[in-house]
């Protein structure tokens, strides 16, 4: 099977050159996807808006790929203020609570001082 590349048409996968998936054979891997509403290219201030946003945008990515939230086998959740983490919870119970992938938190300046969050899937298609 070939290599496929999505994208979300975002301008920064134009601008600085990666894809938001990259499929290879029945892996996924996501690139670290934000809370932006690429249609809009608007970005909330509030971390819950964002997260959700991030599920909306992984998950529309994963589907044009012809995998789905519950391929994840990795999630990793990438916060501008680790404080937010509990926060979120909610959504990420949402999206993932009953697929539990393993995951990994951790505190990062982000490229834009808008993000609040990052998330990075891997995910394989089951059988």
């Amino acid at each position: 099977m070939a290599r496929q590349l999505i994208s979300s048409g975002s301008k920064f996968e134009a601008e600085i050159g990666y894809s938001r998936a990259v499929v290879d054979g029945d892996w996924i891997f996501m690139s670290g996807t934000t809370g932006f509403d690429y249609k809009a290219n608007t970005i909330s201030d509030d971390i819950v808006k964002q997260t959700e946003q991030c599920f909306v945008n992984i998950k529309m990515a994963m589907e044009q790929a012809g995998f789905s939230l519950a391929d994840a086998v990795r999630v990793h959740y990438i916060l501008a203020n680790a404080g937010d983490f509990e926060k979120i919870w909610p959504v990420l119970k949402k999206y993932v609570g009953t697929i539990k992938p393993a995951i990994t938190m951790w505190e990062a300046k982000l490229s834009d001082p808008r993000m609040k969050i990052e998330i990075e899937v891997t995910g394989k298609k089951r059988s």
